[in-house]
This record gives structure tokens, sequence and C-alpha cells, in this order.
């Protein structure tokens, strides 16, 4: 070996050992604190994918140090100061050692699950007063939205066709959409502007699953398909001349990581100037196994937020699990459960129109959140049996023959058949879908808006006129339950045109601050429940935009010093309501300590629920 050689490798060996000298030196007791508790239980000899965050973005010694404990770097997330590496997990205490070290979490699985029967076509855009919004002309154009799914594919309503019946009478609609479209870049179709591919081993951003494309619809599509003289409806997105930016992080089993989403999320920050991306739709998530500080997926949702984008994210589908209580309470998932997002619920629109009979989904999850108790959902909008796009050999809709959109539900004279174009889906994916293409519409009107304001006007000018006290499904001989309370319905109904005129006023008027949705707090000295709002949050101001008017008076009285009473004397669902007070925060609490729910928990059990079981929705 030349002397120069032996030189390299003697410094080389001194800086690690150097390195690991001073790891082991500050290592504590607290080192396991920085592994989640699902990667800490797996046997210390397995392999496996995991996301190192750091306090400040890794160094190249820390990188190499990971190589020569057997790690492989696979991505490099630098949004969040990352990196997603396959190891053993007997390495992972020396990592953890590393004061720059945050966190250490199992890459974890997103699986798809869906699974309804149709009976008939149910509404979407009417509901949230869309079709005011449109006529006014705000149909999302020159907003980007990024989908993070399954991928799309092409088809004729996510075109730049005619929007006939949307504009006001006498506008030269084709001159308008040409002139303010996006330049599409290189291989992009009609109006989806950016096409890019995370899934590991595969080459295409196509739709192999199903999923992405029916989202997209949702949010975009401009109804090319049932739109004419023979179409007694038409299948519009809410958004329908929105530009959409195409993420690929599901594959053809509707299975995708957490890293890749996060890399979807990175990617749509470098791209929100080209394509003027102001919203993120995530119609996906999976449990939760620590706070949303610790979080890696909650942490990029946050980023994005931070970085100007909306990031609408689905509540969860959980709502019908009874594991910790009799009602479906604390089963937000993550990234749902950050409070920056705007977290969805669905509702059910009851082949109906108008909002007077809808009903919330016994599937939709319910808040508070695990572990930190944020009150989510935000907001909740029609997800349930919504008809959007499909394509030729969909593979979610060739896999389910019972979901089918016939002819005849949209098509004068039609036929009993299913219809080749579209099809329906339920979950809290299509109620996010819904809104985010709401608010690529409200983005379009008032572009100056952050999405801070955007979150807090959507809430402020949530419907809650006209929900009922409670309502109940039965399905196989079990009973779900649900009470309209914060935990169920947020702050209410989505209405775009409302939250549209609000923000005509004064740009809205919005106080200064976050829009960070509060923490419940329970008290069991006193048996108080109380909000405990963020000291950046808007939600302390008295008036219009305090909490209490926020979720309304009948959910909340406001108690001053910042925090707000959930379950007082006058609260429809107070103390005396077994269902809905003693269910959630009584013997059967959610997490108390020494009970078999805590030890179990929702994420305990075996199957769909289990804690390698990772859901999209």
């Amino acid at each position: 070996m030349s002397y120069l050689r032996f030189r390299r490798f003697l410094i080389l060996g001194l800086l690690i050992v150097s390195a690991s000298v001073s790891f082991a030196a500050t290592a504590t007791a607290t080192t396991s604190s920085k592994i989640s508790p699902d990667l800490a239980a797996l046997p210390s000899n397995q392999n496996v994918p995991v996301i190192i965050q750091y306090h400040n973005p890794p160094s190249s010694l820390e990188t190499l140090l990971l190589g020569l404990l057997g790690g492989v770097v696979g991505l490099v997330l630098s949004t969040i100061n990352a990196l997603g590496v396959t190891i053993n997990v007997g390495q992972l205490n020396s990592i953890a050692s590393d004061p720059n070290v945050t966190y250490i979490s199992l890459d974890r699985t997103v699986v798809a699950h869906q699974a309804v029967t149709i009976t008939a076509a149910e509404y979407t855009t009417e509901p949230i007063n869309a079709p005011e919004v449109w006529q006014q002309g705000y149909v999302g154009t020159n907003v980007g939205v990024a989908v993070i799914d399954s991928g799309i594919t092409p088809v004729p309503d996510l075109s730049i066709n005619s929007l006939s019946g949307l504009l006001p009478v006498g506008e030269n609609i084709l001159s308008r959409l040409l002139s303010s479209l996006t330049e599409p870049a290189p291989g992009s179709t009609g109006r989806i502007v950016y096409s890019q591919n995370f899934v590991s081993g595969q080459n295409d951003a196509l739709d192999h699953y199903g999923h992405g494309t029916h989202v997209a619809g949702l949010i975009a599509g401009n109804g090319a398909d049932s739109y004419g003289p023979q179409y007694f409806r038409t299948f519009r997105g809410a958004a329908p001349n929105a530009s959409i930016v195409n993420l690929r992080v599901l594959d053809e089993n509707g299975a995708g990581t957490d890293s890749e989403v996060i890399a979807a999320i990175q990617r749509a920050i470098q791209l929100q100037g080209t394509y003027n991306i102001r919203v993120i739709n995530l119609s996906l998530g999976r449990p939760i196994y620590e706070s949303y500080t610790l979080d890696p997926l909650c942490q990029a949702v946050e980023k994005a937020w931070k970085a100007g984008i909306v990031v609408v994210v689905a509540a969860g589908n959980d709502g019908r699990d009874l594991n910790l209580n009799p009602e479906g309470y604390g089963t937000i998932d993550s990234p749902g459960n950050d409070p920056y997002a705007l977290t969805v619920g669905a509702m059910r629109t009851m082949e109906t129109a108008p909002i007077n009979d809808d009903l919330i989904a016994s599937y939709s999850s319910k808040g508070p959140s695990f572990i930190d108790d944020v009150i989510k959902p935000d907001i909740v909008a029609p997800g349930n049996l919504v008809t959007s796009l499909q394509f030729s050999n969909d593979p979610l809709a060739v896999d389910n023959p019972s979901f089918y959109t016939w002819y005849s539900f949209y098509e004068t004279n039609g036929a009993q058949t299913p219809s080749a174009n579209y099809f329906p889906l339920s979950g809290t994916s299509m109620s996010t879908a819904v809104t985010s293409g709401a608010v690529a519409d409200l983005l379009q009107a008032a572009p100056n808006l952050t999405p801070d304001e955007v979150k807090a006007l959507i809430m402020v000018n949530g419907d809650r006129s006209y929900f009922p006290a409670f309502s109940s499904v039965t399905d196989n001989g079990v009973v779900y339950n649900a009470n309209y309370d914060v935990f169920t319905i947020g702050a209410g109904y989505l209405d775009i045109a409302k939250t549209l005129s609000a923000a005509q006023v004064n740009g809205g008027s919005v106080p200064a601050g976050t829009a960070m949705s509060p923490i419940a707090v329970y008290d069991a000295a006193t048996d108080d429940v109380t909000a405990n709002i963020d000291p950046s949050a808007l939600w302390q101001q008295t008036g219009p935009w305090s909490a209490s008017a926020v979720y309304g008076n009948n959910e909340f009285i406001y108690s001053g010093n910042n925090t707000t009473a959930l379950w007082g004397s006058t609260a429809l669902w107070g103390k005396d309501d077994p269902n809905g007070y003693t269910a959630l925060w009584g013997k059967t609490a959610l997490w108390g300590k020494g009970t078999p729910e805590a030890q179990t928990a929702l994420w305990g059990k075996t199957g769909d629920y289990s804690a390698s079981a990772l859901f999209e929705y």
C-alpha cells in the first residue's frame, strides 16, 4: 500500500473512531426515546427500512458511519433533514446516540382499502355550493394541485375541453383556457401538467391501481364524458379547470411507503413556482405511532404548509373501529393528526343535492388524535358513493364489479349498464379531493391567501345549521353511532360559496396567527375537557374567530384564558350523555392508564388494524 493511501485510511479511521467515541459519550437512557415503538419491538437481527430525522442536515461523516454500520442509504429527504435507510435493528441505538439525530421511525407501508356496493350516484359539488363559485368564473384556472396518490391515467375529463355551462354566457371559453393555463411540461397530457413516479422499481406515473385517477377527477374533472344534450347530469370535479401535478407514490397494489410520500411532498415544494402549486392532496394515511412533532409524515406536511401550500389530508376510514370505545373516537390517522393540515371527514349526501338530510359516514374517522389529542377533523365534505373517473381496464373497477355508475344515472334514456367512463368510491379520500378542488377555486379568486388564512376561512364558514344531534347505522348486526360533535364533524360542512364571499370582503379580514387545530385536554379531577389553543393560533380571539364561534356554541363554552370548554352544561353532548362523554373520557377512556384499551390500543390488534397495516383512503 502506498504511503498516500495508508495516510488516507489512517485519517479516515481516526475520524470514525473519534465520531464513535463522541456518540457513545452522549448516549443516555434517552436514546431509546428516539426510536419509534413499532421499530423498537422488532427483532434486533432484522434488516428494516427506516427514516432517520436529524436536527441539522446529516453530514458526510454521518452518512459514512451509516454505511460502516451496514446501512444502505436510499432516499435523501432533505425537506425534513432525513434519510431513508435500510439497516439492521441492532444498530439503531448506536445511530440514536448521535446528538444530531432527532428520531428514527419505520419506513411504514401504505395500503389501499375500499369496499362498497353501489345503488345510486350521490353528489359532490352541489352540497358545497361549488356551482355558485363557478358562475363567478372561479374554476381553479392556473392553480396547481399536487395529487400524491397511485398515479393518474389521462382521460377526456382531464383535458382542456370546453367548459360550457360553467362560466357566464358570452365568455370565450377556449380563448380563456388557452391564455390562462400554465405552459404544459414535456410529456404532459391536457391539464396534467407534470408527472413523476416515486414508486421503487417502477418507471411511469400512470395509474396502475385506479385510485389516483378517481381522486383527480373529484378535484379537477371537467365532465367532458358526461356533458351534452344526451346527458341530464355532468360529473365535474370541484375545480374543473385546475392544473394537476401527478406524483405517484402507490403501486399497482395500492401500496407505498412513508419515504416515497415524503419525497413526493418534497418534489411538490420544489415545483411550487413552476406550476403554481398551491394545494397538495393527500388522500392517504396510516396509524399514528408517535407525536406529530416526531412523525416524519407530519413534519413533511408542515414544511409544505410553511412553504405556502395548503395540504388537504384525509381524516381516515376507521370510524367503525370500536376497540378503544363504543363510538369510534380517537381514530384519526397520520398525517391528518397534524394541527396545521386541513383534515377532512366524509359525509353521505343521501342521494340528494341539498345538505339538510346529509349524515356523517359511519366509517369517517373521529378525533381527538391518538397521543396528542388534536381536535380533528377540521371540516367535512361529500365522500360517500361519489362518482368520478375510471379508465380502460381500471384495476379498481375491474376487480370490484359492484362498484358501478349506470348510464341511467346521468344519460337521458340511458341503460342500466355500468358506465365505461365513471364509477364510484367511498371514503375520506373522496371528501379530501372535493375539498382540494374547492380550495383551488378559492385560491384562483384570492391568490394572496396564505394556507392558514385558507384553513381559517373554510372553518369559520363551515355550515352547522342542518346537522342532527345523533345518527346511527346498522351493518351486519353491529350498530355504529355518531354524535355530531367537534370530534366528528369538526367546524362543519364545507361551503365554498360562503367561504369565497367572506374572502372577498377585505381579503377575508383573517386575524394574524396560525390556524393550528386546538388540543383537547381532559382534567380527571374535575371531569372538565377544554380546548387548549396554541399561543400562535388565531382562535384565541373573541367574536367570530374564537374557537366557540368556529365550532359552534352547542359544542363549546368559552371560558377564557386561551381555553374553551368542550363539554358544558348546555353542550349537546355533555357529561350526562353515556354515548358521547363517558365513552370518550370515562372508564373506557381512550388512553386511560392500566385499561385493556390502553394496552392493546387501536393498532395493537391483528388484521386490518394491526400496527403493520397502514391505510390509504
